[in-house]
């Protein structure tokens, strides 16, 4: 499904923190939004789950307006990672299930555990499942919510730095599988991320946020020096190795 932002503005209080904000995310898309801390980035994410309302704007599905959609309908379509989460005393397979349930009436179908099955192969948690996932790594965690949100099956997976506490191997691992599942599945991701190469090896398209105003948006040719000097305020070379586009900070 497509999502389309058009003309968001949000503030907290008489703080403005989204101005105008408008762009569009394809169907099998991958799309990173990037920008320095504070630039509205997670905050634009809340607003297309209805964790925050805009003041001003419209978010569409398709042709549907989230206000329009009540919350267990909107359950089904959108999958979201926030960027900090905490364990507790459920299992892993049990927080994977929770996912399931805008599905679940009165119990869970064998469908449900079906698909729990598949995202834990899929995250390499098996081993983990019967885990509390306050007994997990902060590594370990993280993929366990990305799961919760794939078992939604969501037509929009929203994630705020879904690398976050992630090492190389697992940060690669996730990127790629995210990418996959855009891709085999239609899935509309958007993503919030920090690291500028890990978002250039596996986007296809990009926003680049500044004071709460879409900066630039596009493919990969908006990733420049001159708009990454602009809105991060850091002089950086690029290049490819082995066909990947690179950025290297200048100190």
């Amino acid at each position: 499904m497509k999502l389309s932002i058009r003309g968001v503005k949000f503030s907290y209080g008489s703080r403005e923190v989204l101005n105008d904000v408008s762009f569009e995310v394809q169907e099998g898309e991958v799309f990173s939004i990037l920008g320095v801390n504070g630039s509205g980035k997670s905050t634009l994410l809340k607003c297309i789950v209805k964790v925050l309302t805009p003041k001003r704007g419209t978010i569409l599905i398709d042709n549907y307006n989230i206000r329009e959609i009540d919350n267990s309908q909107l359950g089904r379509l959108i999958g979201y990672v926030p960027q900090r989460s905490s364990g507790n005393y459920m299992t892993v397979f049990d927080t994977l299930l929770l996912g399931r349930k805008p599905y679940i009436k009165w119990e869970a179908s064998k469908e449900d555990i079906e698909i729990v099955h598949k995202v834990l192969k899929l995250l390499d948690l098996e081993d983990l499942m019967w885990k509390y996932t306050q007994e997990l790594s902060g590594g370990e965690l993280q993929k366990v919510i990305i799961g919760r949100a794939l078992v939604q099956e969501p037509e929009v997976l929203l994630l705020d730095e879904p690398t976050n506490n992630l090492d190389i191997k697992n940060q690669l691992e996730i990127m790629k599988i995210i990418r996959d599942i855009s891709k085999s599945e239609g899935i509309t991701s958007v993503l919030v991320m920090h690291d500028l190469n890990l978002a250039l090896r596996y986007s296809d398209k990009f926003a680049l946020l500044k004071d709460g105003k879409i900066y630039a948006v596009g493919g990969r040719e908006v990733i420049t020096p001159e708009n990454i000097k602009n809105v991060y305020g850091v002089d950086v070379y690029m290049d490819h190795i082995k066909g990947y586009p690179v950025v290297v900070p200048i100190v």
